[in-house]
């Protein structure tokens, strides 16, 4: 008997193969949608599958809020005419006499350059003793001084100068031109004002965030509604710190698409279409266009509206479905917004997993088409 009396095996053989690859499952780069839909609650899961339509894009669209409290909004520019301790005074007193207490060799006037303000607000100054200078204007200042120096010589003329000093500073890090310590002056009172000073930011401006930290409290900004919302140009206090750094927010793709990774958001608002094109969109080859899943942890407002139900409390899971075939499933995918640390998950097309099955079916029928082969 020889290898030509088994041809017919070759299609028990093939019938066998595709028995087994039922039962076995094929490669799969995660799961498709039946199994999704598996662990939905409606199915005794533990997951909320919700596809998406126009309400529920637009109950979803709720992004996490950040500003700045009304304690900043409110607070009024400093005075930099106030002196405070820390600050650098500049003093010049002219006497109305040939032989003053004071006198020097150029005239008689007297320059006392860089006098600066102690801790606890205090200056000296000659024949005059410990002035109180904190809290005073230069020229509040200046009266004083010449109070105190009328009673050792007459009529003088005092002069003072409010020179730059570390009194009322604020500290500038992160991705900016020049980090470190400002002063506050009259230029640059508010927050965008410091940061000019600062060299402005050097990241992409719409990914840009700016926190500002005043004792205990925090308050964080995109740098782009500084410009267009006014009132988040607060003033600033001794003491701020001021970081401006990339957003940080990034969601997951994976599945079937072009690029699986952890993504970090190009700008402030992201839509899943845009999302699904910075990962370099659907495979034509691979890629089930409806069958396209975000997965998340909702807040559970969001959830009670979504789901109609008053008694949940806590975060739920949820997972959107959106498909792209449907007639407005592209403005749909549009106007549906990711959020931090969302996954996107791409199920594969029918077709590629028929391929599979042919690819694999084939690779194992070959065999038998050698033996067959050799008995020719």
């Amino acid at each position: 008997m020889t290898f030509r009396h088994f041809r017919w095996a070759r299609p028990i053989a093939a019938v066998a193969m595709i028995g087994l690859l039922s039962a076995c499952g094929l490669p799969q780069v995660g799961p498709n949608k039946n199994q999704i839909y598996a662990g939905s609650v409606q199915k005794s899961g533990n997951s909320f599958v919700i596809p998406v339509n126009d309400s529920v894009a637009q109950a979803t669209a709720v992004v996490p809020p950040i500003g700045f409290s009304a304690s900043f909004r409110s607070a009024p520019r400093l005075d930099s005419d106030v002196i405070r301790a820390g600050d650098v005074l500049g003093l010049t007193v002219w006497e109305n006499v040939d032989d003053g207490l004071l006198k020097s060799e150029t005239g008689n006037s007297t320059a006392l350059e860089e006098v600066q303000v102690d801790g606890s607000g205090n200056i000296f100054v000659p024949y005059a003793g410990r002035v109180r200078a904190a809290g005073n204007t230069p020229d509040q200042l200046r009266r004083i001084i010449t109070e105190k120096l009328e009673e050792q010589t007459p009529d003088p003329q005092v002069e003072v100068r409010r020179m730059a000093g570390d009194g009322s500073t604020v500290a500038v890090v992160g991705s900016v031109g020049s980090q470190g310590v400002y002063p506050i002056e009259r230029p640059t009172g508010t927050l965008a004002t410091m940061l000019s000073q600062a060299g402005g930011v050097t990241i992409e401006p719409e990914i840009t965030q700016i926190t500002v930290t005043r004792g205990g409290q925090k308050g964080r900004i995109w740098f782009q509604d500084l410009f267009e919302y006014p009132e988040l140009d607060i003033a600033l206090r001794n003491g701020d710190r001021i970081l401006v750094e990339g957003d940080t927010r990034a969601f997951t793709a994976l599945g079937a698409t072009s690029r699986q990774a952890r993504v970090p958001f190009e700008s402030k608002d992201l839509s899943a279409l845009e999302a699904l094109a910075q990962v370099g969109g659907l495979v034509s080859t691979t890629s089930d266009p409806t069958g396209i899943f975000v997965l998340r942890r909702e807040r559970p407002e969001i959830a009670r509206a979504l789901l109609g139900r008053d008694d949940i409390t806590t975060e739920q899971r949820m997972v959107y479905v959106l498909n792209l075939t449907e007639p407005n499933g592209m403005f749909l995918a549009r106007d549906f917004m990711i959020r931090d640390g969302d996954s996107i998950y791409v199920t594969e097309a029918p077709y590629a997993r028929w391929i599979k099955s042919i690819s694999l079916l084939t690779g194992a029928v070959t065999p038998i088409a050698s033996l067959d082969s050799l008995a020719e």
